[in-house]
């Protein structure tokens, strides 16, 4: 069986985009044929399934029940990437339960795959942040993320101080998510679909819709531009190394 890999997707601050992110990502993955499957751990309500409701359980993170739900399926679950989407506040909590159930001496064996994204904030508590989750992540592929969708502006701080945080993490990554065109990012909130079904102009359930032809077209150069970042990061080489190495073992 192909190694697993998780996807940690947080912050400890809210208002970010941390949710965003967590769709393109599993848009991504789909479109790359990668079996995926996501949590929710906005619990009870949930924004994430509303977008990718078939792949997706809401989960409280902080339970150990729910903590078993995700973990102890990670091998056995047909999907060979978990999405975590992590509520505001509770990245560095997250990070700390992986620590005592063991799950970071089992990605520092090389047993799964583990990746952090890090949304940051516009402030200069993110780089508190950058150096409490640092302490947990270093056996993880580790990206840090300006995500602009909310129009933030990057950074308050001096860049110097924040590329010696940024060098303080072994293989970390900076990914750039652009902003969105806001009446296009609105009409996708509005239509509850991924982004792909979107830009295919498809409904929920799959059938036609009649978004606008404009809207589809920010979101579509938009989407493209955040693919660009995960390829550039190799993204895809990283989660899916195994499975490549498995169907090349085979045709070999």
């Amino acid at each position: 069986m192909a190694k697993p890999a998780v996807i940690l997707v947080g912050a400890d601050k809210g208002g970010v985009g941390k949710t965003t992110v967590s769709r393109s990502l599993l848009d991504y993955f789909i479109a790359h044929n990668l079996p995926t499957r996501a949590f929710d751990t906005e619990a009870p309500r949930g924004t994430l399934k509303r977008f990718h409701p078939d792949i997706t359980d809401i989960v409280d993170i902080t339970s150990t029940p729910d903590q078993m739900k995700i973990f102890d399926t990670i091998s056995s679950s047909d999907a060979q990437i978990t999405v975590i989407d992590v509520r505001a506040g509770l990245l560095s909590v997250t990070l700390r339960a992986l620590r005592d159930i063991g799950f970071l001496d089992a990605a520092k064996k090389n047993q799964l795959t583990f990746c952090v994204f890090h949304i940051l904030g516009p402030s200069v508590s993110s780089l508190d942040e950058i150096a409490e989750t640092s302490t947990f992540t270093g056996d993880a592929n580790y990206f840090l993320v300006k995500n602009f969708i909310n129009n933030t502006t990057f950074f308050d701080w001096d860049p110097a101080t924040y590329n010696s945080y940024f060098k303080r993490i072994k293989g970390a990554h900076d990914i750039t998510i652009q902003k969105l065109n806001e009446m296009a990012c609105e009409q996708v909130e509005l239509a509850g679909v991924p982004f792909v079904s979107f830009v295919a102009n498809k409904t929920p359930n799959g059938q036609p819709a009649n978004y606008s032809f404009v809207l589809r077209g920010y979101v579509r150069h938009w989407l493209g531009n955040v693919w660009a970042e995960f390829d550039r990061v190799k993204l895809n080489d990283i989660v899916a190394a195994d499975m490549q190495r498995k169907g090349a073992a085979r045709q070999a």
